[in-house]
């Protein structure tokens, strides 16, 4: 299982990519792992804003659907289409094209919140 050291991770799963003022969101090889064949991503297309501890959409899987929690809050810049039609690319690409969306992050204090690799790690028992 791949848990890169260049990201930060939250408790449910999430992870960041912070690249300056903007932070892209994914869940993690582990997540995708227990959800199982993910076959829908739903982020709704007009979402603008996302605030911290919030739902920003769900992710089915053939066993269960789950929630998306905003890692920090800011505004929606890009949601990734692609998963529209390929939600699949979260099972088999998680840290790369199946990534859900690139957010300017508005409080760079949200980000001390995040876990890093060996503390996420250590989260799942790893």
């Amino acid at each position: 299982m791949s848990i890169p050291n260049n990201l930060k991770y939250t408790k449910e799963h999430e992870w960041v990519l912070v690249e300056g003022s903007t932070g892209t969101i994914g869940v993690t090889d582990y997540a995708q792992g227990e959800l199982g064949d993910v076959v829908y991503v739903d982020i709704d297309p007009a979402l603008s804003e996302i605030k911290k501890g919030e739902s920003i959409g769900t992710i089915e899987a053939v066993k269960t659907v789950s929630d998306i929690f905003a890692p920090f809050s800011g505004k929606v810049i890009e949601l990734n289409n692609e998963i529209k039609d390929s939600p699949e690319l979260v099972n088999s690409d998680p840290y790369g094209k199946g990534w859900m969306l690139k957010v300017e992050i508005s409080n760079t204090a949200d980000l001390a919140d995040l876990l890093d690799a060996s503390a996420y790690k250590a989260l799942i028992g790893q």
